[in-house]
């Protein structure tokens, strides 16, 4: 029999299904075609995934910027493109740092819809041994509104005004307060006033190439939500220990390896993949730990790698590549200077740590993109990212320069950065899924 339907009604994420059929039924006056109706109520789940990439102006604007070549000309073609989440964009501190609260609920939804295939949340520990999204256990003052709230009294160095000349202070930490406090703040922009004398005061001190627009509260995030955050839009993990800045054990019997374990517990309670997750450290015995202790989690534990930044100290970073990979790493995460250098002629080209780790046969992630302000900048500055590379770098359209390099010519697996928009760009045009 024919059948029709009228739309659906949605109330509290339940959908009414309203539909319609017709049936022939005999009366003293003939034949008549009745209509009947049934209702249905059916649970439906949202669907919150970011199917494409939102990327934005800055991406044109770097291309923009660059010089004339081949490489621009690649890019520019690339405009008209549909983008769509990669995973060689790793959302560094949520993705979305260089204008959003980093470690926040904001960063994260706003690096997702710019791309990133993985998303990270850094981890330190609260009072209750409670896991938050913190690049720092003791940044609290910096990076939320904590000094001017109640909780200020709580830390591990209260709010000390500038006087005669000594600049404002404060240190807070994750472990100075519970997890149901850390969740009462507001996470800002990370940045405070040296010369602040009130608490209010010393909240400001932003840099002036990135932006308080979006920071009216930022909101924090434990590892549990941020679990359940990035899940719920189908992109995959990463999650970096920060070194505690206690004393270990913490509380009398909260070790360095119960810390590491409980990474991975939370993991398992919801019911991650381990194929999903990128575990990261800059400390050898935590990636040992997870190597050994739980094989699936760590064959993609990551080793990140800042031993070579004391003058003097780079060859014997490159020689320590061939000890971790014996040790069974995979995956080694420097920063951005130790993979490139200036050839003969200005150009960007792999340094000998990344023909080392690549002859090595090893995996190479790097940190961190768009964390730098304007490249014209980066020389006179000291910028630590562009480093190795900063006399040759002279504007902000270098930065494809050097994205190309890394992904090409260095063969970096994944790029993470503080606006997931400009590596999602780079990885659409160069299909890198």
């Amino acid at each position: 029999m024919p059948r029709a339907s009228i739309p659906s009604f949605m109330w509290m994420g339940w959908s009414l299904l309203l539909s319609s059929s017709y049936f022939h039924a005999s009366t003293s006056k003939g034949p008549r075609r009745t209509m009947r109706m049934s209702y249905v109520f059916c649970k439906v789940t949202p669907n919150h995934h970011f199917r494409n990439a939102e990327l934005g102006p800055r991406p044109h604007y770097l291309v923009t910027d660059m010089d004339e070549g081949w490489l621009k000309s690649r890019l520019a073609a690339c405009s008209d493109v549909e983008a769509r989440p990669s995973r060689f964009s790793i959302g560094h501190r949520g993705g979305a740092c260089l204008q959003f609260p980093e470690e926040t609920r904001e960063s994260v939804e706003a690096g997702t819809r710019m791309g990133a295939g993985i998303l990270e949340c850094d981890v330190a520990f609260t009072s209750d041994r409670e896991l938050v999204c913190r690049h720092d256990q003791c940044d609290l003052h910096t990076t939320t509104n904590i000094v001017a709230t109640e909780l200020g009294s709580k830390c591990t160095t209260p709010f000390t005004p500038a006087s005669d000349g000594a600049p404002a202070s404060a240190k807070c930490c994750t472990s100075d307060i519970t997890l149901a406090e850390f969740k009462s703040l507001c996470g800002k922009m990370d940045g405070f006033n040296v010369s602040a004398t009130t608490p209010e005061d010393f909240l400001h001190g932003t840099p002036s190439w990135r932006t308080d627009l979006y920071a009216t509260c930022g909101t924090v995030l434990s590892h549990k939500e941020f679990l359940q955050l990035v899940d719920s839009h189908g992109r995959d993990f990463t999650t970096e220990l920060k070194q505690p800045r206690v004393t270990m054990p913490f509380d009398g019997d909260y070790t360095q390896e119960k810390y590491a374990q409980q990474v991975i517990e939370e993991y398992r309670a919801a019911r991650i993949d381990p194929s999903r997750v990128w575990l990261q450290s800059f400390s050898f015995a935590d990636v040992a730990y997870w190597l050994h202790a739980d094989p699936a989690f760590g064959r993609q534990a990551v080793l990140l790698d800042q031993s070579g930044d004391l003058p003097g100290s780079f060859p014997a970073a490159v020689a320590n590549l061939s000890f971790y990979k014996d040790a069974g790493v995979q995956i080694v995460a420097p920063p951005l200077s130790y993979l490139v250098a200036l050839g003969k002629d200005g150009e960007y080209v792999p340094s000998t740590y990344a023909t080392t780790a690549r002859k090595l046969g090893l995996k190479i992630l790097t940190w961190s993109l768009e964390r730098s302000g304007p490249l014209a900048q980066a020389a006179a500055s000291g910028d630590y990212y562009y480093s190795t590379i900063a006399n040759g770098t002279h504007k902000d359209g270098d930065m494809y320069r050097l994205v190309d390099v890394l992904a090409r010519q260095v063969g970096v697996q994944g790029i993470f950065s503080d606006w997931s928009a400009t590596v999602t760009y780079y990885a659409n045009c160069f299909k890198m899924f």
